[in-house]
């Protein structure tokens, strides 16, 4: 991921556009009345002992019981799938045959 930052708070809200996103934070109760004044709903924040990064956060929110509803377990899935570290690659080389003339 790009970033180093760690979060007190993974979870997910409902956008007032109606979509699901993932929503990270360090003090859940400013950040729960961020996004109530914002028109979020089903909002669903949970809160760590010790600071995660965003892929281990939502890692861990992903078996906790409050997000194992289908809609939750849909954006986290999404989440990690675009966000999961990826192997980099390695340039090979690729032998060649040479024509023989006759």
């Amino acid at each position: 991921m790009a970033t180093d930052k760690m979060y007190k708070l993974a979870g997910i809200t409902k956008q007032p556009n109606g979509e699901y996103k993932v929503r990270f934070g360090n003090d859940n109760v400013s950040r729960f009345k961020v996004l109530m004044r914002e028109g979020h709903t089903d909002i669903r924040l949970a809160e760590f002992e010790q600071p995660k990064s965003k892929y281990d956060g939502i890692r861990a929110i992903q078996s906790m019981d409050e997000f194992q509803d289908a809609i939750a377990q849909s954006v986290i899935a999404d989440y990690l799938d675009e966000k999961a570290p990826r192997a980099t690659k390695v340039a090979t080389t690729v032998a060649t045959k040479q024509a023989e003339t006759v």
